[in-house]
C-alpha cells in the first residue's frame, strides 16, 4: 500500500483545474461509445470495404483541419474556456440525429460534423493544460490526464460493444450524453485560464516566452519542434492501423463475436495504461523527453509486429500490453515536449498546428494501408509498421543528439 501511495503521490500539489479536467476526461471517454467502432459500423452495418472505409477515416480528418486551425487562433483571441464549451456541445448535438436515423448513409456525414465541432475545441484543451502548468509539474499533469482517458476507456468500449450489437441506437445517445455531461463541469468549475499581459512577461524558460509574430513565422524559428512534428507523422500512421487493421483482422478471426472482443482489446489497452503509466513515468524520468519518444517507437515496433503472427486472443492481449506501453511514452512525453518548446502567446495556435501535422498520419495510414491491402491479407500491414516504427525511432534519437548539442553551444555561449 506504501508503494502504491509513493507511486500516486506525483499527481499530488497540481492546479484545482487539472484534477476537474482530469474527471472530464474520465466522463469524455467513458461515453466515447462511437469512435472506437466506426471501422466496425462502417463494414458491418453500412457495407463499406477496406479502401472506402481509409478514404472515409482521411476525410474526416481533412474536415478537421480547418476547425482546428480556427480553434487555435480564436482560442488566443477570445480565451479557451468559451470555445471548449460552444464548440464541444455543437460536437455532441451531432450525435443525436445518428440515433434516430439508423443505418443510414447519412450517419457518417454527422460523424464528420462532429469531428470537425470537437476539432475546433480541441487546441483550446491543449492550451488550458499549458497554461496551468509550468516545466516542474507539467509532466505529472499530462500523464495524470491521459491516465483519465484510459481510465474512462478501460470500460467505455465493453459497454460500447453491447450497445453496438443490441442498442445501436444508445451507442450514439450515449456519447451524446456524456459530452452535455463534460460540458457542463466546464462550465461550472473551471476558470478562464488565457494569459494576461502580466503572466506574458514571467520567464518559464526561454523557449516559452512570449513573442510578436505569425504562427508560420514562430514556428520555423523552432527547427526541432517543426522537425519532431514531422517524425511523429510516421507514429501516428502506424498508430492509425489499430483502430483499422485490428477490428477488420478480429472481425475475420471471431466473425460475429468480433465486436465484443475487439472492445475487450481496447479495454486491455486502457487498463495497461492504469497499471503501467505511473511506473513507466517513474523508470523512465531521468531520460528527456525526446529520447522517452525515441524508446516508444521499439515498443510499437514490436507490439505492432508481432500481429503479424498471431490469431488467438490471449496473444492479442499481450501485443496490446506491449505497443500501449510505447503509447505510454509516448503520448506523455510528447505532450511535454511540444509545450516546452511553445511560445505562451501562440499555444492555442501551437496545439492547432503542430497536431495537425503529426496527425497527417492518422489520416494517410488508413487510406494508404487501406489501398495496400487490398487483394492481400489485413496481418500484411503489420511488417510495414513495425520497418516504420523501427525507423522512426531511430530519427527521434538523432533528434535528440541535436537538441543536445543545441544546449550545449547555448550553454558555453553564456559563459
Amino acid at each position: 500500500m506504501m508503494k502504491a501511495n509513493k507511486i500516486f503521490k506525483v499527481y499530488s500539489g497540481l492546479p484545482r483545474s487539472i484534477y476537474i479536467l482530469f474527471v472530464v476526461r474520465v466522463i469524455n471517454a467513458l461515453g466515447a461509445f462511437v469512435g472506437p467502432f466506426i471501422t466496425i459500423f462502417l463494414s458491418g452495418k453500412l457495407g463499406f470495404n477496406n479502401e472506402t472505409i481509409g478514404f472515409f477515416i482521411m476525410a474526416n480528418w481533412i474536415c478537421m483541419v480547418p476547425g482546428s486551425l480556427l480553434g487555435g487562433k480564436i482560442c488566443d483571441i477570445v480565451g479557451r474556456k468559451k470555445i471548449m464549451i460552444i464548440f464541444q456541445f455543437l460536437s455532441g448535438l451531432c450525435y443525436i440525429p445518428c440515433g434516430f436515423l439508423g443505418i443510414s448513409i447519412l450517419v457518417p456525414y454527422f460523424l464528420i460534423l462532429s469531428s470537425f465541432f470537437n476539432s475546433v475545441a480541441q487546441p483550446a484543451y491543449g492550451a488550458m493544460v499549458a497554461d496551468l502548468t509550468h516545466k516542474k509539474n507539467r509532466k505529472n499533469a499530462y500523464s495524470l490526464l491521459y491516465l483519465g482517458v484510459n481510465l474512462g476507456f478501460s470500460i467505455g468500449p465493453m459497454i460500447a460493444g453491447f450497445l453496438y450489437n443490441h442498442y445501436l441506437k444508445m451507442l450514439f445517445l450515449g456519447n451524446s450524453i456524456a459530452v452535455f455531461i463534460s460540458v457542463a463541469i466546464i462550465f461550472l468549475y473551471i476558470k478562464e485560464t488565457k494569459p494576461d499581459k502580466v503572466s506574458e512577461h514571467k520567464i518559464i524558460n526561454d523557449n516559452e516566452r512570449a513573442e510578436k509574430g505569425s504562427l508560420i513565422s514562430v514556428l520555423i524559428k523552432r527547427p526541432l519542434l517543426l522537425s519532431f512534428s514531422i517524425f511523429s507523422v510516421m507514429y501516428t500512421f502506424v498508430y492509425a492501423l489499430y483502430p483499422f487493421c485490428i477490428p477488420l483482422q478480429v472481425n475475420e478471426i471471431f466473425k460475429d463475436a468480433g465486436p465484443v472482443v475487439y472492445g475487450k482489446i481496447i479495454a486491455a489497452n486502457a487498463i495497461t495504461v492504469i497499471f503501467f503509466t505511473t511506473i513507466l513515468i517513474s523508470i523512465t524520468r531521468k531520460l528527456s523527453p525526446i529520447k522517452n519518444v525515441a524508446l516508444a517507437g521499439l515498443f510499437y515496433a514490436v507490439g505492432f509486429g508481432m500481429m503479424y503472427f498471431i490469431t488467438s486472443f490471449g496473444m492479442f492481449v499481450l501485443a496490446t500490453v506491449i505497443w500501449t506501453m510505447g503509447e505510454i511514452i509516448h503520448t506523455t512525453n510528447s505532450g511535454v515536449y511540444i509545450a516546452n518548446h511553445t511560445p505562451m502567446s501562440h499555444r492555442g495556435r501551437f496545439n492547432a498546428v503542430i497536431p495537425l501535422i503529426s496527425d497527417v498520419g492518422f489520416a494517410l495510414g488508413p487510406a494508404i494501408i487501406g489501398m495496400y491491402i487490398k487483394g492481400k491479407r489485413v496481418i500484411d500491414a503489420w511488417p510495414v509498421a513495425f520497418l516504420i516504427a523501427t525507423v522512426t525511432a531511430g530519427l527521434f534519437y538523432s533528434l535528440s543528439i541535436l537538441e543536445k548539442k543545441k544546449a550545449v553551444s547555448l550553454d558555453s555561449k553564456v559563459l
